[in-house]
């Protein structure tokens, strides 16, 4: 019975293994010249002034959330292509309808505007009129 977790717990030996060899082999070669700009909070060539609790306009997550969905989407696109020869046309008008979907999605993320960069003062102005009379 416990042969047959041994290829399991052969894995695991062979990971950790490999894993702390690695820790030690980068402890080894690392150098070690300790700055004072090592431990401030940001390393990144700026230095940290000013609060750091800033408003950030939402359209860069609006922004990243539609490409993060399509992105997504679009992956189960390439499995569907490598094998579409030999699944039948039920698969392919199940993809038909699944790309009218996100061309639907695409249309009312269109529509609302939220692909647009750059809005005007006015657009904005007219957007929150609206949520509030709706």
């Amino acid at each position: 019975m416990f042969f047959n977790f041994a290829n399991v717990l052969i894995f695991l030996f062979v990971g950790s293994v490999f894993v702390a060899l690695n820790l030690a082999v980068s402890r080894l070669l690392h150098t070690k010249i300790f700055m004072e700009e090592k431990f401030i909070p940001y390393e990144c060539g700026e230095d940290p002034i000013g609060d750091t609790r800033i408003k950030f306009n939402t359209r860069f997550y609006v922004i990243a959330l539609i490409f993060l969905i399509f992105d997504v989407e679009v992956v189960f696109l390439f499995p569907w292509a490598v094998v579409f020869r030999g699944i039948g046309v039920l698969a392919f008008v199940e993809m038909l309808i699944f790309i009218a979907v996100l061309l639907v999605g695409l249309a009312y993320v269109w529509a609302k505007g939220d692909l647009e960069w750059i809005r005007s003062i006015q657009q904005e102005v007219q957007a929150k009129r609206e949520e509030v009379e709706a």
